[in-house]
């Protein structure tokens, strides 16, 4: 798998071990030799660790032999920074997918998971949001996560390669980077704050607890007939940020105020005003379904931030791209 030293890529090595799996978990090469939040993994042992990058498709060609099931995670997701570094992300998400998709058909491997995201259904023109949803690039980075999933689907189209493409809708949990809302609010609440800054209060999310999203990515590896189709993993259910950041503070019997950061706001064409899924294709095919409430999950992963050896990796007081 792709991107396994990443918040969700980590997540989802650990419960590919935990069913018996064998792991070979790419992360991304740095001079410092680390696998990111595999570091900390208990089950690192567990795993064939290689440090690598996705824009090398000769590694990618090597490291796909003997596969039986590619899950592809690396991406550049920070929406902010794709501002200021497009390029980046095409590099990344569009030319990094190619070469994942290439070295999976030269080395005939039976499922490909591409990893899509709801940030490229942008605004929601009817709601809940179907897989036929028009596509609508907000950002540099939904606009190249719109072209890796239309390669994605032309390698299925063009080639007959077995991919899925699994579109998550907004993920939280323990390990999330600290350019997320969640965790944003968490630990500047937890290191005394009772004035936090945000962007905007009023737009949408449906969001996921961590393991209900590897869930969703597993359940759809193991079904034949999702091959070929783009499947939503979402909970159903619509909360906004505002209301979000209360229910959080009355989990850690706090009191908040909000002051608006103009820098945390998007352009304005770009914010997404309503993410909410319709998660009725992965249930049908699948039988998938949320296993924890949002409450359930934020408590998890408010406990994860009390921990001082975690905390103490995020930088509370800055605005983290």
């Amino acid at each position: 798998m792709t991107g396994a030293d990443g918040f969700i890529g980590s997540h989802l090595a650990e419960l590919l071990v935990q069913s018996g799996r064998k792991v070979r978990a790419l992360c991304q090469y740095n001079s410092f030799s680390s696998w990111g939040w595999l570091d900390q993994s208990p089950l690192k042992g567990d795993m064939e660790i290689v440090l690598g990058d996705v824009r090398d498709p000769a590694q990618m060609r090597t490291l796909m032999r003997g596969v039986d099931t590619a899950f592809h995670l690396a991406a550049l997701i920070a929406i902010p920074y794709s501002y200021q570094a497009p390029t980046s992300y095409v590099d990344t998400n569009v030319q990094g997918t190619l070469n994942v998709l290439q070295a999976a058909l030269d080395n005939n491997v039976p499922r490909v998971i591409q990893t899509s995201t709801s940030e490229v259904y942008g605004t929601a023109r009817y709601a809940p949001i179907d897989e036929k949803h028009p596509l609508q690039a907000q950002s540099p980075y939904s606009a190249t996560k719109i072209g890796a999933d239309a390669l994605a689907y032309s390698y299925f189209s063009s080639f007959g390669l077995p991919v899925v493409i699994a579109r998550p809708f907004n993920t939280y949990g323990p390990r999330q980077s600290a350019r997320a809302v969640i965790p944003t609010v968490i630990t500047q609440l937890l290191s005394g704050s009772r004035r936090i800054k945000l962007g905007s209060l009023s737009p949408t999310r449906d969001f996921n607890f961590v393991l209900d999203t590897c869930a969703g990515f597993l359940a759809l590896a193991g079904c034949d007939e999702a091959v070929g189709q783009t499947v939503n993993i979402g909970s159903g259910r619509e909360i906004s940020i505002g209301d979000t950041v209360q229910m959080i503070a009355r989990l850690l019997q706090v009191d908040v105020e909000i002051e608006c950061d103009q820098q945390r706001l998007r352009p304005d064409n770009s914010e997404v005003e309503r993410l909410l899924c319709d998660n009725s294709l992965i249930t049908a095919l699948t039988g998938f379904g949320p296993g924890f409430t949002l409450e359930e999950g934020l408590a998890i992963t408010i406990e994860w931030f009390r921990d001082p050896a975690n905390i103490a990796r995020y930088k509370a007081d800055i605005y983290n791209v």
